[in-house]
């Protein structure tokens, strides 16, 4: 049998940690290890046209299994092109293990072409990023850094020169167990006590839950019936607490909608499950709170803590529901439920009036059709901005479906390169693409990887010729907008010289036989739909204090709009409320 060299032992290694595909694009120093995989019937390499692209679809992919994935640059240009894509992995919580190829060992530190020091890098965006510089650092670096990915829930890079990526292996080289999966944490006696006690002498109490509460759905809804709260989300929560939830009260936040506000400041008792909510602004500072999370260094880091309680979600509720006395008094639940409908009725109507004639089309619509069309189990993977408001207003989930985006890090252009990973994962589920114009355009030479891979991603483009969220900030900053404004192609004649399908609406009546015919289509399909430009409503006052991006403004809710099928579940909700 054939001496392994390095490269040959890292794809072994990656392989027993259940890695499947590397994302990448190949370059020299990347060569052993690519030819490794070639060799390797276990793992495939999958080339991207960008190395962005590369750690976008290995965080999507690994936030859809749970499980470790990998991506690839280069060295110099190719691996700083994953920079982005990385920050948003491990902002997403998602275990990506990055391999950044380095110039020859024996010339690092001297200028050498294309020489960056990857290591030093990557070191914000990852809980690991290290430098091979001897065979014998493998395999136990590169295990190493699979246990910090796996069990820090985020990204590891390891920088592996292709000198020594080309050296035989060590011999006898130790072959040790792997850590693939994350334990559940519980909290102690102490705390589910004191938590509970908290509970108990509140007569109000209001859950807000983020992305912690995934697979617990069930024991939040059993909290919240026990306790008599409304459950409010934060956006990375909507896709895990919003479905069958007869308490939801909706969503806090800039692009916030419904009663999730009002219930979180006029609580006595604000309870955060597993959610490191960004917009400190918008939490009360006159209620007591209390924080449950499995990552004990964001406890508190967002608001003044009653009590930090360090445990899974699940597992802490699992506790603490048989400590809690149920409570009868539901008035305030009511009322936050009837708020929450009020609230709906009154933006819903914003999409509603001549919508099946207004042109440009209403984005709203779009996203309303959409959620009506696609599969019960589709996977939505949605580019930052605007798309990020239809998707939280009409995307309707329902336990089977998966709603990711750039939800945390914020980037454009991730919803094209997220969906090839989603695709990959399984290619006889639906993933459609909500891409914006102006994201799309970013990345989008990678269209051409759907149609090399004959990948089945259904591209939805809302096309408003404009970078629509920078807008909106501008106008709310007291701004005229300037530079926002994209000169684009027609994207389906695009993607028609790609090789795949692609079709363009510019009226509603053909939207809804647009997107069945995409989706009936076996591969890669793209929807270029003109949409109006000025679907961004404001409320009726706007202060001076407002402020750009994602910060808090001295209003409360900025964006207004419809809500789709949300209305349909508070009004089902209200049925729940007691009659005078």
């Amino acid at each position: 049998m054939a001496k392994q060299n390095v490269a040959e032992q890292f794809v072994d290694i990656l392989v027993r940690a259940g890695v499947r595909r590397l994302y990448g694009v190949v370059g020299d120093s990347l060569n052993p290890v690519v030819d490794a995989v070639r060799r390797n019937s276990a793992i495939d390499w999958i080339h991207v046209r960008h190395e962005e692209t590369a750690a976008f679809a290995a965080g999507a992919e690994a936030q859809l299994t749970g499980k470790l994935t990998a991506c690839a640059g280069s060295c110099g240009p190719g691996n700083l092109h994953l920079i982005n894509g990385l920050y948003d992995a491990h902002r997403s919580m998602a275990p990506v293990l990055a391999l950044a190829s380095h110039i020859p060992s024996s010339e690092i530190g001297l200028g050498y072409f294309q020489e960056t020091h990857p290591d030093r890098l990557f070191t914000e965006c990852s809980h690991y990023s290290e430098l091979i510089s001897h065979p014998k650092q493998m395999p136990r670096l590169l295990q190493t850094a699979i246990q910090h990915a796996v069990g820090q829930s985020g990204v590891s890079v390891v920088a592996l020169p292709g000198d020594i990526a080309a050296e035989p292996a060590p011999e006898k080289a130790a072959r040790s167990a792997l850590v693939t999966s994350r334990p559940t944490v519980r909290p102690g006696d102490a705390e589910i006590d004191a938590l509970a006690r908290m509970i108990d002498e509140a007569g109000r109490v209001t859950l807000f839950c983020g992305s912690g509460t995934a697979g617990a759905h069930a024991e939040v809804m059993e909290f919240a019936g026990r306790i008599k709260s409304p459950v409010g989300h934060a956006l990375r929560g909507k896709e895990w607490i919003q479905y069958d939830n007869p308490y939801d009260v909706g969503m806090s936040g800039l692009l916030g909608y419904g009663a999730a506000y009002e219930a979180t400041h006029e609580c006595d008792l604000l309870l955060l499950l597993g959610t490191d909510f960004p917009y400190n602004a918008f939490l009360p500072d006159d209620v007591r709170i209390a924080q449950v999370d499995v990552r004990p260094e964001v406890l508190g880091r967002r608001s003044r803590l009653d009590l930090a309680v360090w445990g899974d979600v699940r597992e802490t509720l699992r506790c603490l529901i048989p400590r809690v006395r149920e409570k009868t008094d539901r008035r305030f639940l009511d009322r936050m439920l009837k708020k929450h409908a009020d609230a709906l009725e009154g933006v819903v109507k914003a999409y509603t009036r001549k919508v099946d004639k207004h042109i440009p089309v209403h984005p709203e619509y779009v996203a309303a059709v959409l959620d009506e069309l696609a599969d019960d189990d589709a996977v939505f993977t949605v580019d930052t901005g605007m798309c990020n408001v239809w998707a939280a207003r009409y995307i309707s989930p329902n336990g089977r479906r998966r709603i990711i985006g750039s939800f945390s890090h914020g980037s454009m252009a991730n919803a094209l390169p997220m969906a090839i990973g989603a695709q990959f994962t399984d290619m006889r589920r639906q993933v459609v693409s909500m891409s914006g114009d102006g994201g799309f355009a970013m990345l989008m030479g990678d269209f051409l990887t759907l149609v090399q891979y004959d990948l089945p991603v259904k591209v939805v483009l809302f096309n408003n010729s404009s970078l629509g969220m920078v807008e909106l900030e501008m106008l709310v900053a007291g701004l005229p907008s300037y530079g926002t404004t994209n000169v684009n192609p027609d994207f389906a004649a695009v993607a028609r010289a790609c090789g795949a399908h692609g079709v363009r609406v510019e009226k509603p009546k053909q939207l809804a036989g647009a997107l069945k015919d995409a989706f009936r289509h076996k591969g890669p399909a793209l929807v270029d739909i003109v949409t109006d430009p000025n679907a961004l409503s404001i409320p009726p006052k706007i202060s001076a204090e407002m402020v750009t991006g994602f910060a808090l403004s001295a209003s409360k809710i900025v964006l207004d709009g419809g809500v789709g099928r949300m209305l349909q579940l508070a009004r089902s909700n209200l049925r729940n409320v007691p009659r005078p």
